[in-house]
């Protein structure tokens, strides 16, 4: 604020005003979030005190993975107690189809047990997270589109959100016209399933997310945001990569951001020092904070 529109303010008493809605700007930012699969070697060894110094970090939201029936060996129950008391909440959860790998917390096995328990602990999104090459055939790709939209519509009834996670290999080609994720696109419900682009996996296949919030527009309300080397397209911490995050974020409203996930799937460093080197360039930089 300029000081002639200080002084203005303050004798017509509004100084007060202005202060509580910078306030309350600050407040409804939504909290630093993390993919846990950045640090599951940590969690791996001691999950609460993982969850510690992700919190003293300042990251009090996470997406999780891993679910199995229990939630890194936790119940629905025993997991939200642990989440209660570090002051942590789960937006969303990763989950894979079951097509190769038919077991618990698959989109194909006991899928409303693991909604039910999502609900327990407040999760607002499941997301099929990731095909293994086994299941990466024509046939099913062509199966895909039916098992999200079932697993969708399920998912709505239980007030939770299904949403398709990208990699590279969801931009190959399928046919002459369309590359598989245009097709899981182009035949699923707009409204049922919803996408996580992830920002990495999309530049590494050499295209631009734009394009497709432009054909898609509202269809990408989660994002994974992590970087990429110039030269060995390595992953990177946030800021020391080749990836144009202004121009992504502020394209936000188009795509129907409504939360993003810092995720750095491995690192040259101690992956807590890779954490807080993008969360500096992060909290330096305000597109990445805009609501």
């Amino acid at each position: 604020m300029e000081r002639k529109d200080f002084i203005r303010l303050s004798s017509l008493g509004f100084l007060g005003l202005y202060s509580c809605r910078v306030s309350n700007f600050n407040m409804n930012k939504k909290p630093l979030a993390i993919q846990l699969y950045t640090v599951r070697d940590s969690i791996s060894n001691n999950l609460e005190k993982t969850f510690e110094k992700l919190a003293e970090l300042g990251f009090t939201a996470f997406e999780i993975y891993g679910y199995d029936g229990k939630f890194f060996g936790k119940t629905a129950k025993e997991f939200k107690q642990i989440l209660s008391a570090h002051g942590l909440k789960v937006i969303s959860s990763h989950h894979q189809t079951g097509i190769t790998d038919l077991k618990d917390g698959t989109l194909l096995k006991n899928w409303n047990t693991t909604l039910d328990d999502l609900s327990v602990i407040g999760a607002k999104y499941a997301v099929c997270s990731y095909l293994p090459e086994a299941e990466r055939t024509l046939e099913n790709y062509k199966k895909l589109p039916d098992i999200l939209e079932n697993a969708g519509n399920s998912s709505k009834q239980n007030g939770i959100q299904l949403a398709y996670h990208n990699h590279d290999f969801e931009f190959l080609k399928m046919d002459e016209k369309n590359s598989f994720y245009d097709f899981i696109l182009e035949n699923t419900s707009s409204d049922t399933v919803k996408m996580e682009l992830d920002l990495y996996w999309i530049s590494k296949a050499g295209l631009d997310p734009l394009i497709y919030f432009e054909k898609y527009p509202k269809r990408f309300p989660l994002w994974h945001v992590k970087d990429m080397k110039a030269g060995t397209k390595d992953f990177a911490e946030i800021g020391n990569g080749t990836i144009d995050f202004k121009k992504i974020f502020e394209a936000r409203e188009k795509a129907g951001l409504t939360y993003w996930f810092l995720e750095q799937d491995s690192s040259d460093k101690d992956i807590f020092d890779s954490i807080k080197i993008s969360k500096k360039y992060i909290l330096e930089h305000s597109y990445f904070n805009e609501t």
